[in-house]
């Protein structure tokens, strides 16, 4: 299988990896072969790319650091709770879950399982969701990836477990922002950002006085918008005066809005990410940006990539010492005509190649 754009689908290929609702539900399942009418479907969902079958890359297998089944039971947790925070707000009505820590809990222990079992395995999350309400798989995404940086440094378990509760309900107060400015597709107006940026302390009081929440993940609900530089908000703290957990949720919270789609744009390439959160000059720490890209899959298995020799050629293993120079296998010459034998190359071993581009088409 390889990723592919859905603007270059054509009629008759066949999905490799299912896709999702914003809910967790399957809209379509592997082995479905797609017509046109569902190729604009995909697209107009605000769906960029998808995984799909070709017989020289059928052999490859994406292996995921969590399971399917235990990342979309996550995103239903999340969706349980937030549609009817957001339900009981519209109507004006007060709603109260004493089982909120404890559903939260077992939805993370279940990740931090399957991340624990599958060290071997660098995190890329190849769960392809629909873009409408992002809310609720961005919310298990940045657990998911907060856990993955919390365990590169060492954390206890139940340190891992109190960052993950706050990783996965640090956009809760989003459940307060008025839904015309939560679903709002372009811009917002300084007045409207002012009122989202409301979230983070809307989130910290809904947390702070629950029974079963640890106060600090609460405080990954108040601190994720926070900057070392003091840029950020609600409180505009400075270096040590965030938390390391809220420093740890910032960088994952960013990192997972940019490498997913939006109305507004497509997603960004895991490598362009780390790029730009790199050069956020003083707003990250840069040594947790450094554990974070060591445990994410910069060049995912299955992306397509274009050499300094001009060749294509799809990433078929990542070597974790070298995340940034994986193995290739290259299935076009520098002219765009499919080899006839597919070979493979290890960059790691010939420093004189390069990625030089992500390609959408293969």
């Amino acid at each position: 299988m390889h990723l592919t754009s859905t603007s270059s689908l054509t009629p008759g290929v066949t999905l490799a990896k299912p896709i999702y609702t914003s809910n967790g539900n399957i809209l379509l399942a592997p082995g479905k072969e797609l017509s046109e009418a569902m190729i604009h479907r995909l697209v107009d969902l605000g769906i960029t790319q998808v995984y799909i079958q070709d017989p020289r890359t059928d052999d490859i297998v994406v292996e995921e650091a969590v399971s399917e089944e235990t990342r979309n039971r996550a995103v239903k947790t999340v969706y349980s709770t937030f549609s009817q925070m957001i339900e009981s707000r519209k109507w004006a009505r007060t709603v109260s879950n004493p089982r909120l820590g404890r559903e939260f809990r077992g939805a993370f222990e279940d990740i931090l399982y399957d991340l624990q079992s599958n060290k071997h395995v660098m995190v890329h999350l190849t769960n392809i969701h629909t873009t409408d309400n992002y809310l609720y798989s961005h919310s298990v995404n940045v657990g998911i990836y907060s856990a993955a940086l919390g365990m590169a440094l060492g954390l206890k378990r139940d340190d891992l477990i109190d960052l993950g509760i706050g990783a996965m309900l640090h956009d809760i107060g989003k459940t307060q922002i008025p839904l015309e400015i939560l679903n709002k597709p372009g811009k917002l107006t300084d007045e409207e950002y002012r009122t989202m940026k409301e979230h983070s302390m809307h989130g910290y009081q809904i947390l702070k006085d629950h029974p079963d929440i640890p106060l600090i993940s609460a405080h990954c609900a108040l601190q994720h918008h926070e900057r070392l530089d003091g840029t950020g908000y609600p409180r505009g703290l400075k270096g040590s005066e965030i938390h390391l957990f809220g420093q740890i949720v910032g960088i994952a919270d960013v990192y997972d809005a940019l490498t997913s789609n939006r109305v507004y744009r497509k997603a960004f390439l895991p490598h362009e990410a780390l790029e730009m959160l790199f050069t956020s000059t003083g707003q990250f720490d840069q040594e947790l940006i450094r554990k974070f890209r060591d445990n994410v899959a910069i060049y995912p298995i299955g992306l397509v990539v274009a050499l300094s020799t001009g060749e294509k050629a799809v990433v078929v293993d990542i070597n974790t010492k070298f995340p940034h120079r994986p193995i290739v296998r290259v299935l076009a010459d520098a002219d765009g005509q499919d080899v006839k034998s597919p070979y493979e190359l290890d960059l790691s071993a010939d420093l004189t190649l390069m990625i030089t581009d992500c390609e959408e088409i293969l």
